[in-house]
């Protein structure tokens, strides 16, 4: 599906990775949104979004009068991710057919969530996302030119972008501290036990912080990342990638579900899911699905904190620390490793940027953009300006990013896969699961509850 390609270095790295195309994409639109902002128009036309519906016939005639919005849509987001996609070497004719596939599935499933008896039936978009598209995935094998389309870190890496158009800069100045704090000590306490469980178990030591990445720092990135920068084995890097999929997965139906049961708050919940989902696009699909419960069965804040305080704990607590983790076991790889194991690769002094996930930038200059907007604004002037004009058709846009990831990551998820990880890695990362999740527990409702409560009151 790709073509041959040279690894980008330099200012080729700008339009030859995902994160940098995730940024160029992201930062646009919210550039574009500023733009129109000033001149007293909005994004709020081609970002359409669903409305509550009841009975087919309130759909139909909802799809009718927004027809052309919809194509528009479509269109905006076939020439934006087409760009990115046939610059990272897929083809265009391949990717706009599967793309346009994509985007009528995740239609349909942004529609079904907002049913009115949607909530009723547990019908949240991501969750229904995530299921059409295992039992597809795992029923037949889908053809290869679909897959080009099926971009899972692509998409929410642009979603992470825009997500922080809706963080003010003053919610990250305010909370980052905290969603630092317990990200370390959760982040260091999960992979000692996974790391530890794993030697005890007798695996090499090189799998053991492969593992205890993927499960403590930020997934398969994080796996991927400490698996090159300690000389890991080639088969170390999938290992870990699998057993961070098939409980990441697991999370997203779980975590949500369990939240709802305890009577969680917003905020509380969505910082419990960022302690403890070990993926980026799981941990959205979980913290999104939980925000659909605000409002319902006692359920206190608002949907957006549930987003708000997984970003806060997993985009800025957990996965902006890949590139020093990568550093320091790479170090301790050729200090301390090395002399059973024979000569490893020194650690460069760039590594930290290299391992760093781009996209964070995005992210932190896309809620710049909109802090500097506001200027000195109340909150309520923010609410009743910006919000309807600038941040909501952002929000909507990101809604869409986030079904497409969702949607993507159960169409490329097989099953019988996931058993070649093994029995004794499998162990070492679950019992690194279970120490994650009742810590993660803990920290975000009895240590920092009342912080994560707060966050959530409307």
């Amino acid at each position: 599906m790709t073509h041959a390609r040279t690894p980008a270095t330099g200012w080729r790295e700008l339009i030859a990775k995902d994160d940098w195309w995730a940024i160029w994409i992201g930062l646009g639109l919210v550039a574009a949104a500023i733009v129109l902002f000033e001149f007293h128009s909005s994004l709020k036309w081609i970002a359409v979004a669903p409305q509550k519906w009841s009975t087919l016939a309130d759909l139909g005639a909802q799809l009718g009068a927004n027809a052309p919005r919809y194509l528009a849509l479509f269109l905006l987001w076939s020439v934006l991710f087409g760009l990115a996609t046939a610059a990272l070497g897929i083809r265009i004719a391949h990717f706009l057919p599967a793309f346009l596939i994509l985007f009528v599935l995740a239609g349909l499933i942004y529609l079904l969530g907002l049913w009115d008896q949607a909530s009723r039936y547990n019908l949240e978009p991501p969750l229904v996302a995530l299921l059409l598209g295992l039992i597809v995935s795992n029923a037949t094998r889908l053809p290869a030119w679909f897959e080009s389309a099926l971009r899972v870190e692509f998409y929410v890496k642009t979603g992470i972008v825009l997500l922080g158009a809706g963080l003010p800069f003053v919610l990250i100045a305010w909370a980052g501290p905290v969603a630092m704090l317990q990200a370390a000590i959760v982040s260091l306490v999960t992979f000692g036990t996974i790391f530890f469980v794993a030697l005890k178990l007798g695996l090499d030591k090189r799998l053991a912080a492969t593992l205890g990445a993927g499960g403590a720092v930020c997934g398969v990135s994080g796996a991927i990342a400490v698996a090159g920068a300690v000389g890991a084995k080639k088969e170390h890097a999938p290992i870990a990638i699998t057993l961070v999929i098939l409980w990441a997965i697991v999370m997203i139906f779980v975590l949500p579900l369990l939240a709802k049961a305890l009577g969680l708050a917003t905020g509380v919940a969505g910082a419990w899911i960022g302690t403890s989902e070990f993926a980026d696009a799981a941990g959205f699909a979980a913290a999104q699905t939980y925000s659909g419960y605000a409002g319902h069965d006692g359920i206190a804040g608002t949907p957006e904190a549930a987003l708000q305080a997984f970003t806060l704990m997993k985009v800025i607590g957990r996965d902006v620390w890949i590139g020093v983790w990568a550093l320091v076991l790479s170090i301790v790889a050729v200090t301390r490793w090395e002399k059973i194991d024979g000569p490893q690769q020194r650690a460069g002094a760039g590594e930290i940027w290299r391992r760093f996930p781009k996209f964070v930038l995005g992210f932190l200059l896309a809620s710049a953009a909109v802090s500097l907007l506001a200027g000195g604004d109340s909150y309520d002037q923010y609410k009743k300006a910006l919000t309807p004009e600038v941040v909501a058709p952002l929000q909507a846009l990101r809604t869409w990013a986030f079904t497409l990831c969702f949607l993507s990551i159960g169409l490329t998820t097989r099953l019988r896969d996931l058993a070649a990880a093994g029995a004794r890695p499998f162990y070492a990362f679950s019992a690194g699961v279970a120490i994650n999740v009742v810590l993660g527990y803990m920290l975000s409702t009895l240590v920092f509850g009342d912080f994560w409560q707060k966050l959530g009151s409307p």
